[in-house]
């Protein structure tokens, strides 16, 4: 019998807008800095986050001239919000989790504004770190179809629905290659395109096995499902360390996953891993059944 600690799991999430949610604005002339790398528009504070991957396309087909040397009329990079709400773009989520002018993509002066609409693209999971617990409840609704004559009272199952908690040590800054816990609190802040969320809750995770089957050593087996946070709490005293409580819904099925085999990388002839362009830490891998 092979027993199971809770200390090998893991949570990974993936960052989404509600639905089709997108922002549209202007970007003016006096809204780009390109000395500082800067640009604004106008948008509802919180509405986008720091390592957020977004798509910014010009309504009109409009080549992008704010970014320097640019022709296309969309781009997808990773962005930092600074405290005005001014924003720079990055190749990869860990520039823009560290912000500053060094690694910022560089901007151009322009002459007439340009009308853009703005949409999260992020495809990529990341590990939530400093996580110490969570646990996701599914739940089935029946129906009772009891009627006068019946001896016994009878029902039907319906539909299923799904609810959990995420409960984790708050970190404001720290690893830049994982999603820090600081990003619950912003989530739950937004309201225009809302603090939906992908998730991955493991519960075995690779490289862990208690078992005597060693086969079984790098399986992956997790739950996967889109949820909205519908609560954040932050416990805060001078004696304990900060802690954070997120309480979420999920909106859509519910699925246990198992990764038997965690291979399927797809590689160059010269064995290198195929990178994606959004992220260049991101592999690209098979899809297996």
């Amino acid at each position: 019998m092979s027993v199971y600690l809770g200390t090998h799991g893991e949570i990974e999430l993936q960052r989404q807008f509600d639905g089709s949610s997108k922002l549209s604005s202007t970007i003016d002339a006096g809204d780009v800095n390109a000395s500082a790398k800067r640009f604004s528009f106008d948008f509802d504070h919180g509405q986008l986050i720091t390592g957020d991957q977004i798509e910014i396309k010009s309504t009109d087909g409009t080549a992008l001239s704010f970014i320097n040397g640019y022709t296309k009329d969309a781009i997808t990079r990773f962005i930092y919000v600074d405290e005005l709400d001014g924003i720079r773009l990055y190749e990869s989520f860990a520039h823009a989790v560290n912000g500053g002018t060094a690694n910022a993509i560089a901007l151009a002066a322009i002459s007439s504004s340009i009308d853009i609409t703005v949409e999260v693209q992020n495809a990529v999971p990341r590990l939530l770190a400093q996580v110490t617990s969570f646990e996701l409840n599914t739940e089935r609704e029946t129906v009772d179809t009891t009627s006068l004559s019946d001896e016994f009272r009878t029902r039907i199952n319906t539909l299923m629905s799904g609810s959990g908690r995420i409960s984790g040590l708050w970190e404001y800054t720290g690893s830049t290659a994982n999603e820090l816990p600081h990003y619950l609190l912003e989530l739950a802040l937004r309201t225009k395109v809302g603090s939906q969320f992908k998730g991955r809750f493991y519960l075995k995770v690779p490289g862990y096995n208690p078992g005597p089957d060693a086969a079984r050593n790098d399986d992956e087996v997790y739950y996967e499902c889109t949820g909205v946070l519908t609560s954040c709490a932050l416990q805060f005293s001078p004696d304990s360390v900060v802690r954070i409580t997120a309480d979420f819904i999920t909106t859509s099925t519910i699925q246990i996953r198992m990764q038997i085999d965690p291979g399927g990388k797809i590689e160059q002839e010269t064995s290198d891993d195929i990178l994606l362009e959004q992220d260049a830490a991101a592999k690209l891998l098979q899809e297996i059944p």
